[in-house]
């Protein structure tokens, strides 16, 4: 490919990126896919995976290209499907559209597909040029890609802190450290994700509703999840009251009170149980994969500490976003992480910045952890 060619590739594939990002937080459990159709140096299709996970990308862009797709290239973000499902293979919808040539970011590793979508092509003479912006696909999709490689959704904590790692004062009060700015980007953050999930604590001091309340967003609030080995959960609650509108599942452990138990189903709550480990509470690598195979693939933990000092400890935290607002609240403040067990420097987690960002006074830190 001469260097012409695969700049003016990696240009589009961009634009499917873009494109592909409006799915995140709506689309699971399918892959957040974009697609752009491209003739004679003029885009004349374009479409994401819609809510639900249907249709697919290319199918919504193939349908604004219309006959005008025939000798056109698409450039898509994921390997198009190859199975019969609910719709037909999207592989054989750009065949049958006269698409000629197909540009893939990244294969896809659902074993369904995994390279017969573009052996399809291949047979029936579409050129096909793979691995244009392969890296940033893989991290737009890291959470489909995971589900379908370790059986659990990708894992990004989110922590809103003074600049001294506190997360409120001793006496409990927490509103607001942070800006509106970087409230209103955690809102956004709610949105990209398919759950959000607090320990019982968290409830039980904050009482929040785990909603998303972005105008214009607001009916694509997340599935909330609590982590509640003894359902403590208060049925006044605003996330048990709001379980009617917006779904609410405990993770919790076996011999738990039947009739509580019972009067949280019958309110609307879904209850998944998981083994109890050692000090009692949901095993996480267990609660984890039961998350996957309910379609999650993108969590977000807001809180508490204890439930994020565990998924750090135990190696199940993938991504961090530290919300750090320009303030100090002191040493007998409430810490953001309780202990993860570390008795040398040697033995601590290992994080890769990846992006800075500000937020009205506030700093926004995204971090990899090196798992």
């Amino acid at each position: 490919m001469n260097p012409e060619e695969k700049s003016r590739d990696e240009r589009h594939m961009r634009n499917a990126l873009r494109l592909a990002r409006r799915g995140l937080g709506r689309v699971a459990p399918n892959p957040a896919v974009g697609c752009v159709i491209v003739k004679a140096g003029q885009v004349i299709g374009r479409g994401w995976t819609q809510d639900g996970g249907r249709p697919h990308a290319e199918t919504v862009a193939l349908q604004m290209a219309g006959e005008a797709a025939r000798g056109a290239t698409a450039y898509v973000t994921l390997e198009p499907c190859a199975h019969h499902g609910k719709t037909p293979p999207c592989a054989e919808a750009l065949i049958k559209a006269g698409v000629t040539r197909v540009v893939i970011a990244l294969r896809d590793p659902d074993e369904r597909v995994n390279g017969l979508g573009i052996e399809m092509l291949h047979k029936a003479g579409v050129r096909v040029t793979e691995s244009i912006c392969a890296e940033a696909a893989a991290e737009l999709n890291a959470g489909f890609i995971m589900t379908r490689r370790q059986g659990r959704p990708l894992v990004t904590l989110k922590m809103a802190t003074s600049l001294d790692g506190r997360i409120a004062t001793a006496s409990g009060d927490s509103k607001w450290i942070t800006s509106p700015a970087a409230r209103r980007f955690g809102h956004l953050l709610r949105a990209q994700n398919d759950a959000i999930m607090v320990g019982v604590n968290t409830v039980l001091v904050d009482n929040p509703e785990l909603t998303c309340r972005i105008e214009g967003l607001t009916q694509h609030s997340p599935v909330r999840i609590v982590a509640d080995s003894r359902l403590r959960l208060p049925l006044t609650s605003k996330l048990v009251a709001s379980a009617g509108e917006t779904p609410l599942w405990i993770i919790t452990v076996p011999d738990n009170d039947r009739d509580r138990l019972k009067a949280l189903e019958d309110i609307g709550v879904t209850i998944i149980e998981v083994t109890a480990n050692a000090s009692g509470l949901p095993e996480m690598t267990e609660a984890l994969s039961a998350l996957a195979e309910r379609g999650m693939t993108r969590i977000l933990v807001e809180g508490g500490s204890h439930l994020q000092a565990s998924l750090i400890k135990e190696g199940l935290a993938d991504r961090l976003e530290w919300f750090r607002a320009s303030s100090i609240i002191g040493g007998d403040g409430i810490p953001a992480l309780q202990s993860i067990g570390l008795e040398r420097i040697s033995d601590a987690p290992e994080l890769d910045l990846i992006e800075e960002r500000r937020l009205g006074r506030d700093l926004l830190e995204s971090y990899f952890l090196r798992n």
